[in-house]
């Protein structure tokens, strides 16, 4: 399998593109935590980013819409759940681990929900940084928690 790769400069640093031909695979920021997805093959392509390159820069220009980008994301049946949920919630809003759960009728799935969101490997887009402590508290975030107050304070900041 071949996979394609970008870097694209951002506020918040360099962000690491990954995809293959079904759809984005991976978006890192500067500081994830996780090994990004290697392939043994893999090729720089700035022209297969050109449209999701676009999509960024309008979002980090403060501009609010709903990213439009094939994905292939590769997890458990649970953890595309939850990674769907997180694409349905709206831009410069929050939920807790356990409203997933409520939401998914496990209401006693919080742990589960944390372990996936944290599996995410498309951040931003799958904004796995909308999910805060049930004390209202930033939690856990494998982008680093500076990271994921900016992207938070710069959601609440943009326009509709």
């Amino acid at each position: 399998m071949v996979q394609y790769r970008y870097s694209y400069r951002s506020p918040l640093g360099l962000i690491t593109l990954t995809a293959s031909d079904k759809g984005l695979t991976s978006l890192s920021l500067p500081e994830y935590k996780y090994d990004v997805p290697v392939c043994s093959e893999h090729i720089e392509n700035k022209l297969m980013f050109e449209d999701l390159v676009s999509q960024l820069d309008r979002y980090f220009s403060g501009e609010a819409f709903a990213f439009n980008v094939a994905l292939d994301l590769q997890g458990t049946a649970f953890q595309q759940r939850i990674w769907e949920m997180l694409q349905k919630i709206p831009a410069g809003e929050t939920r807790c681990y356990g409203d997933l759960a409520n939401q998914i009728g496990k209401p006693n799935a919080s742990r589960a929900v944390g372990a996936a969101n944290g599996q995410n490997p498309i951040a931003i887009i799958v904004p796995c940084h909308r999910i805060i402590g049930k004390n209202g508290k930033l939690t856990g975030y494998a982008g680093g928690l500076a990271a994921k107050a900016w992207l938070l304070a710069h959601e609440k900041t943009m326009k509709c």
